[in-house]
């Protein structure tokens, strides 16, 4: 019998890539989807409520009775209703950016010159509601490090993609990048859905995307849990 994954998800295109980049690594699992788009809905308009919470517990439930061996979210949005769903959970449960926060401090101080000053993190967003709990997670990453971590959202970004508009979205991102390169040691794109849009601007600074990191802490906590 395949072993069975579960994915919580609120952009619905995001399904499809995760299932292609998993797949891509492991074909051998089964995977399960939710996807929920109110939940990113009520996280933009009023924040993270209790009924997101309840949602999102609700959710994982669901995936763990289908069988799910560990659930990844794929949403920043929500991470932190994530956290407290997982701690009632009987399988591993995973923000998709836990990695990618771990990975970009480490970066950050990786070949960093203290007398320079602490090491510098960029985050960029196209959703204001993302850059609260993905910027917590990192200062959490950062706690003993020597790392400043600067928040931006990408303006425009986020209503070009509404508006079915993804070749503005990604060059909107892809300018904001090269922007912030300028002044930074690493670069954090908050959403899953940016990574698309880092091929579009080469630079020389490191560039953390979480669809990639997400994936592979996923398997490593299959294979750690047998």
């Amino acid at each position: 019998m395949s072993t069975r994954l579960g994915l919580l998800h609120t952009v619905p295109a995001l399904a499809d890539s995760f299932q292609s980049g998993i797949r891509a690594r492991r074909p051998d699992v089964d995977l399960v989807h939710v996807v929920d788009s109110a939940l990113l809905e009520t996280a933009i308009d009023v924040g993270v409520t209790d009924e997101v919470t309840e949602r999102v517990a609700a959710h994982i439930g669901y995936l763990q009775r289908c069988g799910a061996r560990a659930i990844l979210a794929t949403c920043s949005s929500i991470g932190e209703a994530v956290e407290q769903a997982a701690e009632s959970a009987t399988v591993p449960v995973l923000r998709v950016d836990t990695a990618m926060a771990r990975t970009a401090v480490d970066t950050a101080l990786r070949g960093h010159d203290p007398t320079d000053g602490p090491g510098r993190i960029a985050v960029l967003a196209t959703l204001e509601a993302t850059l609260g709990p993905t910027g917590r997670l990192l200062e959490r990453a950062a706690a003993d490090a020597d790392v400043r971590v600067q928040a931006h959202v990408v303006e425009g970004a986020a209503a070009a993609r509404s508006a079915g508009r993804p070749d503005e979205h990604n060059r909107l991102i892809a300018a904001a990048l090269l922007d912030a390169a300028a002044r930074s040691d690493v670069i954090v794109l908050a959403q899953a859905s940016m990574a698309e849009a880092a091929a579009d601007a080469p630079t020389d600074v490191p560039v953390l995307t979480s669809p990639d990191s997400g994936t592979a802490a996923l398997l490593h906590t299959l294979d750690e849990n047998p």
